[in-house]
């Protein structure tokens, strides 16, 4: 039996007893999707998935438990993780979990990205809980740390409430902007070859976000809240995901506005929202995957980690979300070779456990005051 991280050995058949649980409430609640789809689906991507191809990957996805939760059953002296899987599974199937069926599909006036939600989630979990097992940079970090949960919720709650981010992210654009007459630079824009439009997508969007970022640490009221992204010690596939929403608003429109003013075409916009999903995620994820001479293009995990190092001497590092190149030409790029931050946090903050403490806290007092009088602090 091989160690991969702590609290998970290959063959003890905890690993397949905690697939088979996430898989099962995956479809469990995929399920829920198609029975309310104009309550829990989002409309844009309805236009690009199609209800027969959901209901193969639910089929998957119930199928794939069951297979995990046999594993466990077999390889585990604890049979409650097969068990809780099977039940889980069994619900699923009475609610008709071979037997939806898609549907045409009212427009609402509000929604929930439940269907983002798990798409992402199982995307996500597929490609970097794995990584993280087979190459993981901190080998003593369990995948179940103090505040993964909080981690969760946020990650959570950003899907679910895509509506309403994408309603107030998109607002700024259109507000200041939206009385100029754009089409002839949209035209223009998307008369370029699809690998340039992208390239240009992706260089003003993160030129923007660059400036955004770096202004949340430069300015002592704004910097309370992007410190909540920060907190975190263990950087893994959800730490990115800790995000305090009034950070969300600014970023993402920062993004938003010069999409929407050069017009990108649909294709690359849906292509560059894919990427940055799961881009954000791989930079934070806990492997020592340094990709070569790549990581000098592209903002890599090594990249990134040394953005939230622990130690002040290097706050104010590596800004850029895609390429390091903007933090040289504007003097604030630190890669030292395949070195890593010996560990990332901020030691002069506290902050409140759990995500409703957190979403308040900035408003009411910074975690940098001296005084903080807290009694229930995160570790740092």
């Amino acid at each position: 039996m091989k160690p991969m991280s702590e609290g998970f050995v290959i063959g003890e058949g905890k690993i397949s007893g905690y697939s088979s649980i996430f898989l099962a409430i995956l479809a469990l609640l995929g399920v829920v999707c198609f029975k309310y789809p104009e309550w829990l689906t989002t409309p844009e991507f309805r236009n690009i998935y199609t209800g027969e191809s959901m209901k193969l990957l639910l089929t998957g996805v119930i199928i794939a438990s069951f297979f995990f939760a046999l594993l466990s059953f077999l390889l585990s002296r604890q049979k409650k993780w097969a068990a809780t899987a099977i039940v889980i599974n069994t619900a699923c199937i009475v609610l008709g979990g071979f037997s939806v069926q898609g549907r045409a599909v009212e427009k609402t006036s509000w929604h929930l990205g439940l269907d983002w939600l798990l798409l992402d989630l199982l995307l996500m979990a597929v490609i970097f809980v794995p990584i993280e097992l087979a190459f993981p940079k901190n080998k003593d970090q369990s995948k179940f740390h103090d505040e993964w949960r909080t981690d969760l919720v946020y990650f959570v709650i950003s899907h679910l409430f895509i509506q309403f981010f994408g309603v107030i992210t998109q607002k700024p654009a259109t507000v200041f902007f939206g009385w100029m007459g754009l089409g002839g630079l949209h035209a223009w824009v998307r008369s370029m070859p699809f690998a340039l439009e992208l390239l240009m997508a992706f260089f003003v969007t993160d030129f923007c976000q660059y400036w955004a970022h770096r202004f949340f640490h430069s300015h002592t009221y704004l910097w309370r809240f992007h410190s909540v992204h920060h907190s975190t010690v263990n950087m893994d596939w959800l730490a990115g995901s800790r995000t305090h929403f009034v950070d969300i608003f600014v970023t993402r429109s920062a993004a938003f506005i010069p999409l929407y003013v050069f017009g990108f075409s649909e294709i690359t916009f849906n292509t560059y929202v894919v990427f940055m999903a799961i881009h954000a995620v791989l930079i934070h994820a806990n492997t020592r995957i340094n990709f070569g001479v790549l990581k000098y293009i592209i903002a890599t995990p090594q990249y990134h980690h040394w953005h939230h190092c622990e130690d002040p001497k290097y706050y104010g590092k590596n800004f850029a979300t895609i390429f390091p190149f903007i933090d040289r030409l504007f003097g604030t790029y630190y890669l030292p070779g395949n070195e890593w931050p010996e560990g990332t946090g901020l030691h002069e903050a506290s902050y409140p456990k759990g995500y409703l403490k957190q979403l308040v806290y900035p408003f009411t007092k910074s975690p940098f005051d001296s005084n903080l009088d807290m009694k229930d602090r995160a570790s740092r």
